[in-house]
C-alpha cells in the first residue's frame, strides 16, 4: 500500500509555477533556457530540471520541476549558496514573475515510471486527500494506454519559502502529477482522478513538456 512520505530522506522535487507578462516573456524564457536550468542542474544532489507550459493560457503558464536525490539537498550548503546569491539576470526575472507557487516537496511514487510529453497537475488541498490519492489513484489510471507515471508531492512548509523578492504564502497543499504520452490523455486522466476524489475541475492543469536537462549530462 502506497502512503504519502513525510521524510526528508525521500527524493525531493522543487516546483515553481508562475506567470510573466508577455512583454517580458522572451527574456524570461531565454533566462530559464540559457542560465537557470543549467545553474540548478549543476548543484550537487540534483538529478534533472524540466520546464513545462500550460495548455490553458488563462492559468499561470509556466511550470518548472527539479528532482533531487533527497529533500535535504535543499538545506545543503551548495543549494543555499545558489538560492541566496542569485545572478542579476535571475533577480530581474524574479521581479517580473507573478502568481507564484514555490514548493519544496517530498516525492511519493504512486504508479508507473518515466517522463511523458504532457503532465496533469492536480491541487489536492488537504493531506487526507493526498493520502487517499497515493493509495488509490494508481489503480484508476495505471491501466490506461499511454499512461506513464504518477506521483504525489508533499510540500515541506519550512523549506517552501517564496522566491526571492516575493511575499510568503502560508497555504501549503499537496499535488498529484500524472505523466502521459499525449496532451489529451493527461487532461483526461487528471479529470478522471479529480472526479473520483471530488476535486473541482479548476484544480487540474494540463502542461506540455518544453524540455529536460539531466544533471548527469553536464
Amino acid at each position: 500500500m502506497v502512503d504519502v512520505l513525510k521524510t526528508r530522506d525521500a527524493q525531493g522535487e522543487l516546483l515553481i509555477w508562475t506567470n510573466v507578462e508577455a512583454v517580458y516573456e522572451e527574456d524570461f524564457n531565454c533566462w530559464y533556457d540559457r542560465e537557470h536550468m543549467e545553474e540548478r542542474a549543476r548543484i550537487p544532489g540534483f538529478i534533472w530540471s524540466r520546464r513545462y507550459r500550460a495548455v490553458d493560457d488563462d492559468k499561470c503558464r509556466y511550470l518548472a520541476l527539479y528532482r533531487t536525490r533527497a529533500v535535504d539537498v535543499f538545506v545543503s550548503a551548495p543549494y543555499r549558496k545558489a538560492f541566496e546569491n542569485q545572478t542579476q539576470w535571475s533577480i530581474t526575472n524574479f521581479g517580473r514573475m507573478f502568481g507564484n507557487t514555490r514548493r519544496v516537496n517530498a516525492v511519493t511514487p504512486v504508479a508507473g515510471k518515466g517522463t511523458g510529453s504532457s503532465l496533469a497537475l492536480l491541487q489536492l488541498g488537504e493531506l487526507s486527500v493526498a493520502q487517499r490519492v497515493a493509495r488509490e489513484a494508481g489503480a484508476l489510471v495505471g491501466e490506461e494506454t499511454g499512461f506513464i507515471g504518477a506521483r504525489v508531492l508533499l510540500p515541506d512548509p519550512e523549506l517552501s519559502t517564496p522566491l526571492p523578492t516575493k511575499r510568503a504564502n502560508n497555504f501549503i497543499e499537496p499535488f498529484l502529477l500524472v505523466e502521459a504520452a499525449t496532451e489529451a490523455l493527461a487532461a483526461h486522466l487528471g479529470q478522471r482522478v479529480a472526479q473520483k476524489f471530488l476535486i473541482t475541475s479548476n484544480k487540474v492543469t494540463t502542461f506540455n513538456l518544453l524540455w529536460e536537462l539531466r544533471s548527469e549530462d553536464l
